[in-house]
């Protein structure tokens, strides 16, 4: 057997037996409209003693893409809602995703677009729980990234330093493909050689830098009998007894095969500097091959790129792929990828230690928790610190939080109040976290999120004329506050028949928000509907429905507005897609009006 001669290695051997993360610390999400998605999410919880409740369902679109709106309603709010309302902000470090969940967040391309990966949004979920708000466009430096700092310097994951989910998912083309690659996982090989496949061309590269600084670095690890540096043009396939493997895939003018006949063994990971690789895990036609962007033809999926599904049907066991072009200082860098791993970080460490940046196009596949060689110990006071007494909310959140508060200026006896409120509220306790949101507003009148929070509870409750009073406290802290703006025109427009009065905020929504956000698109143009004023509302409502798409109210609004106008077949089209989309309406008042003003 091959040992691990470095002292860092020898230290990992000798250490305590590890507290290591568990499947106490992952929380699994499957998409319920997807036929595999929780037969997979289940089969993966039942390998890894996952318990039975930190099995999430959701109903998410089926599709490899979803609008920034439909994944914020669909996949982050009810992750985010699970967290609360079982205290596990802390304690969950692992965010699994099954087949079917979509891959990728619709928006705009370059270095400061707006499209990324689901899965790297989800990273900073903790920190969107907290009360930041990440910018959406561009990259987000990764704080757990490991950079220039030798391997020794890394920390194995846990909550006392991090403010991140480790997001990965399991996926593959088909299901067979990814119970494979969990039973893989799950029983992982130490054996097996490192294949760093560099391009033919300037041995300057970046990329080509990357790879020799890995083989150079599992060298120094005592590993060099298992490094295998490819330099030449030449592609390797047909090698055997497969660790850990990273080309340039497509890009290598040598690849050409979409099977490169590798011999993975359990636990492999893997990688390639390929803008695409991840754009879907749907499986390609039998005859399709890789090709070149100036072969529209040989396309699949929009690329004619390599798939990291491909390797995970060789038998890779994890994978980073992208589901958009990264650039290539953005993408896992393998001189920190296959040390980290061989040093006892596990498969989701080791993928986002060697990740530069979140919040950006990156998917890792794979069991977070795969760990081959000895790990590190993680004390588990620094996975969970328990609960803090005084709010009921996990100790690190809370500290966290109340720091969030305080800094921007709340008081300290009001933002505990307001984390009371919080704990309060995730258990069910809504009248206690009313009352508790009410002290925190009365100590400090400047709350405008407490605000929000009670005009919400307000409406809920059917208390019109509380949530309009609570609006109107935040718009005068903050006059340009767009939730409250919208929020106030709807609830005097619709709740309060007083749509003239909403109009002005409703248009100042609108215009503060640049027209981007359907919801608010939609308030203003169901509020000009409401004054007759049909002609003006609809391009706005027709661009509202187009951006989220699988809004069931916003197709029906365009409808309304299209009846008015006497477009009798095109009111008939979306009256048809809404009760689709959400066949409740179909009881509902504003339906039956409508079907008996089109006659439909």
């Amino acid at each position: 057997m091959h040992r691990l001669l470095s002292a860092v290695l020898a230290a990992l051997v000798l250490a305590a037996p590890a507290l290591a993360q568990t499947g106490a610390n992952v929380l699994v999400v499957a998409n319920e409209a997807h036929p595999d998605s929780v037969r997979i999410a289940e089969y993966y919880a039942h390998s890894r003693s996952v318990p039975a409740d930190q099995v999430l369902r959701i109903k998410a679109e089926v599709a490899d893409e979803i609008e920034r709106a439909a994944f914020n309603t669909q996949i982050q709010a009810p992750i985010a809602n699970w967290l609360r309302q079982h205290a596990a902000q802390d304690r969950i470090l692992y965010i699994v995703l099954a087949k079917g969940v979509p891959l990728r967040v619709k928006g705009t391309p370059g270095r400061d677009g707006t499209a990324a990966s689901v899965d790297s949004e989800l990273t900073l979920l903790y920190q969107r729980l907290l009360g930041r708000e990440p910018a959406v466009a561009g990259r987000i430096p990764n704080p757990y990234f490991l950079g220039a700092a030798p391997i020794a310097e890394a920390g194995p994951f846990s909550r006392a330093t991090s403010e991140l989910y480790l997001v990965v998912r399991l996926d593959g083309f088909t299901a067979a493909d990814v119970v494979g690659l969990i039973d893989r996982g799950a029983a992982p090989s130490r054996e097996g050689r490192f294949l760093l496949d560099q391009e033919a061309g300037p041995a300057e590269s970046a990329g080509n830098r990357w790879l020799a600084a890995a083989a150079a670095r599992l060298r120094e690890a005592g590993l060099g009998d298992r490094v295998v540096l490819e330099p030449t043009g030449k592609a390797l396939t047909g090698e055997k007894d497969v660790l850990g493997y990273f080309s340039w895939g497509s890009n290598d003018a040598a690849i050409t095969k979409r099977r490169l006949d590798l011999g993975f063994v359990p636990g492999a990971i893997a990688g390639t500097f390929v803008s695409t690789d991840g754009r879907t895990f749907t499986e390609p036609p039998a005859g399709w091959t890789i090709g070149r962007w100036t072969d529209r033809a040989g396309f699949f999926a929009g690329s004619p790129q390599s798939l990291a599904g491909d390797l995970i049907r060789e038998g890779v066991t994890g994978i980073a792929a992208h589901v958009d072009e990264p650039f290539l200082d953005a993408t896992i860098r393998p001189d920190i990828l296959f040390p980290a791993y061989a040093a006892g970080f596990n498969l989701a460490e080791s993928f986002y230690l060697a990740m530069p940046y979140v919040s950006w196009r990156t998917v890792v596949v794979g069991d977070p928790l795969c760990a081959p060689f000895p790990r590190r110990a993680v004390p588990s006071s620094d996975i969970d610190a328990g609960l803090d007494s005084a709010s009921g909310l996990p100790a690190r959140f809370a500290e966290r939080r109340l720091q969030v508060l305080t800094s921007a200026g709340t008081r300290p006896d009001a933002a505990r109040a307001v984390l009371r409120a919080e704990a309060l509220a995730s258990g069910g306790d809504k009248a206690g976290a009313r009352k508790a949101l009410e002290e925190a507003t009365a100590l400090d009148a400047t709350l405008v999120g407490a605000h929000l929070q009670l005009a919400g509870e307000y409406e809920a409750g059917q208390d019109t004329d509380k949530a309009i009073e609570r609006y109107r406290l935040v718009l005068a802290e903050q006059a340009g506050n767009v939730l409250a703006l919208n929020n106030l025109a709807y609830a005097l427009a619709v709740r309060k028949g007083q749509a003239a009065e909403a109009l002005p905020h409703a248009e100042r929504a609108y215009r503060l928000s640049g027209g981007r956000s359907p919801e608010i698109a939609d308030t203003y143009a169901w509020v000009l509907h409401l004054l007759g004023r049909d002609a003006e509302a609809l391009p706005i409502q027709e661009q509202a429905a187009r951006s989220a798409s699988s809004s069931a109210m916003h197709r029906l609004h365009l409808s309304a507005i299209y009846a008015a106008l006497g477009r009798v077949d095109e009111a008939a089209a979306e009256l048809k897609e809404a009760v689709r989309l959400q066949p409740d309406l179909e009881s509902g008042d504003e339906v039956k009006a409508l079907r008996a003003k089109i006659g439909g």
